[in-house]
């Protein structure tokens, strides 16, 4: 399910801010409530009943919101063109073409086009911020060593 066609927007003021108060409401409630499942959400006369996950999922969206950003759900098993994998990486699409073809990340061919799964999209990504981490962590242990006040 990518909801992008109807969700795209970046949220405007007044909408960040309900969003920062609903995400820190639910933050609350979540915490305040370790073990509750499933939810109960009323909204006018109808009672939902949520999974929690589902309810974790909203209250991230919902800091996400309340930052100013637009927000995109995708099923981890989807698959996406080189171009939005190159934009969630913040790669370019050369580059990321390059690796595929490195074999670093995993894709399939339809036909002429490649097509990555998003879930290994994620996981290289996850993977580059370990090493980007671990090698400033190493910069940071040898500017202690050398007495650079880092």
């Amino acid at each position: 399910m990518n909801t992008a066609p109807d969700h795209d927007t970046i949220p405007d003021s007044r909408a960040a801010d309900l969003a920062r108060e609903s995400a820190v409401a639910l933050a609350r409630l979540l915490k305040d409530h370790p073990r509750q499942e499933p939810a109960r959400v009323r909204m006018d006369d109808t009672d939902l009943v949520l999974p929690r996950h589902a309810l974790e999922l909203l209250r991230n969206i919902l800091t996400e919101m309340a930052q100013g950003n637009a927000v995109t759900l995708m099923p981890m098993h989807a698959e996406v063109t080189t171009q939005e994998a190159a934009n969630l990486l913040n790669v370019s699409r050369p580059h990321l073409v390059k690796l595929l073809e490195e074999g670093v990340i995993p894709f399939t061919r339809v036909g002429t086009h490649r097509r990555i799964r998003f879930q290994d999209v994620m996981a290289y990504r996850a993977a580059r911020a370990t090493e980007s981490e671990a090698a400033l962590r190493a910069l940071a242990d040898q500017a202690q060593e050398r007495d650079r006040g880092y």
